[in-house]
């Protein structure tokens, strides 16, 4: 076998997950950048400017985990991408609920993925890694900016 050979059900899924994780950083930039925009027209105290801010990349993170989830659903129900096992009935809230642990890294283990999904929830989890710490570094120049400390 040669090493750089990739098979058609590999190239789907990577196809598939960077059309993911693209449609995720293009949601997170953009809730980020509403939310700047939104406190430059909205005269509101600078610690509720920072709640907004909070709830607002919270908001990101829950639609971003719920587009993992659903390209989950997608490929748990497709032959291509393999399966999730473990205490999993195949429900879009099963899907869900592996995301929100996949993505924060939390990762109970009560349920594995197996095939081309080992490679969406590694995923899943780098951009989770990376969104979060995004909104941090956000969060952290909005309270430099707001707060005398």
């Amino acid at each position: 076998m040669n090493f750089f050979m990739i098979d058609g059900e590999l190239a789907f899924a990577f196809v598939v997950n960077s059309m993911i994780v693209a449609i995720v950083v293009l949601i997170h930039h953009e809730v980020l950048n509403a939310l700047v925009h939104l406190g430059r027209w909205i005269p509101v105290r600078h610690n509720f400017a920072i709640v907004l801010g909070v709830f607002g990349a919270l908001l990101a993170h829950v639609a971003e985990i719920w587009l993992f989830a659903y390209g989950y659903y997608f490929m748990v129900n497709s032959p291509y991408f393999g399966t999730l096992v473990g205490n999993f009935n195949g429900s879009l809230l099963d899907c869900a609920y592996f995301s929100f642990t996949t993505y924060t890294s939390l990762g109970f283990g009560d349920i594995e993925p197996l095939g081309h999904l080992r490679f969406t929830a590694g995923l899943e989890a780098l951009t989770g890694l990376v969104m979060i710490t995004w909104t941090a570094s956000f969060m952290f120049l909005k309270m430099q900016k707001f707060w005398d400390i």
